[in-house]
């Protein structure tokens, strides 16, 4: 099947009866509230995993996992943010200071003390992602020597700081941030030709233990409608998000 893209128009972007983005981050923010409730308050609830009921530990491990699905919702949402903003520097900061004000409510969720350096919050993610974006669209159309060697040193230094500092780091396994970034390259690199896109973010899915296939289709039954209710609704986003954190965290802790 040929790619849906004429005169680099992405005719998957004409279904007005898909998923909004409202709806988008409403079913995203619900996966990550399944996990959180999953580390937060389900695993230390089983006790000892040595010991732990076999049955009880799948079930946490699978709440975990279906939380994944989420991240190829949140990559194209920064991909699709990227593209709109005028201001890619703020965009930035404003991810960046979400990322600090999560830190400590990550933290209180995923391993129930203040301060963990085990795993760093998934926001994080975002903003390397966003930076290796930024470089991209610098040295869109190059192809030079130079314009390439530029490409991968930054892409390689994304991929160590996603790896070096356990960036959305889940159950000592799966690295969020590693998947945040390979996510949102493929979707900037291959935004025209939307067949690809979705094929080899499938691929990349696959392999990330298959559930985030599950968030790449969903993203390509998207629409181009935003269906906030309200243009207020699209900042509260940023709230919920360390607020979840927030509760869950203190649950587990209590």
């Amino acid at each position: 099947m040929a790619d849906n893209v004429v005169a680099g128009h992405d005719a998957s972007l004409d279904n007005a009866k898909g998923i909004t983005t409202f709806a988008m981050k409403i079913i995203a923010l619900l996966l990550v509230m399944l996990g959180s409730a999953s580390t937060a308050v389900l695993l230390p609830g089983i006790g000892d995993l040595a010991s732990a009921d076999v049955g009880a530990l799948t079930g946490v491990v699978a709440a975990d996992a279906f939380s994944w699905c989420a991240v190829p919702l949140y990559a194209w949402m920064l991909v699709n943010g990227f593209r709109r903003t005028h201001a890619a520097g703020w965009y930035l900061a404003r991810l960046a200071a979400l990322a600090v004000i999560c830190e400590v409510p990550y933290d209180m969720a995923t391993s129930g003390r203040l301060f963990d350096m085990a795993s760093q919050n998934p926001v994080w993610g975002l903003c390397i992602a966003l930076i290796a974006l930024m470089t991209l669209r610098a040295f869109r159309g190059r192809r030079d020597a130079a314009a390439w060697a530029i490409r991968i040193a930054v892409l390689f230094a994304a991929l160590l700081w996603v790896f070096l500092f356990n960036v959305g780091l889940r159950l000592g396994l799966v690295g969020e941030g590693l998947m945040t970034l390979v996510f949102a390259v493929i979707f900037y690199t291959l935004d025209r030709r939307e067949n690809t896109m979705m094929l080899t973010a499938g691929a990349f899915g696959a392999c990330m233990f298959i559930l985030p296939v599950l968030g790449v289709m969903l993203l390509h039954w998207r629409s181009r409608n935003e269906g906030y209710p309200a243009p207020w609704v699209k900042w509260l986003f940023y709230a919920l998000y360390p607020l979840q954190l927030v509760v869950f965290g203190l649950i587990g802790m209590a």
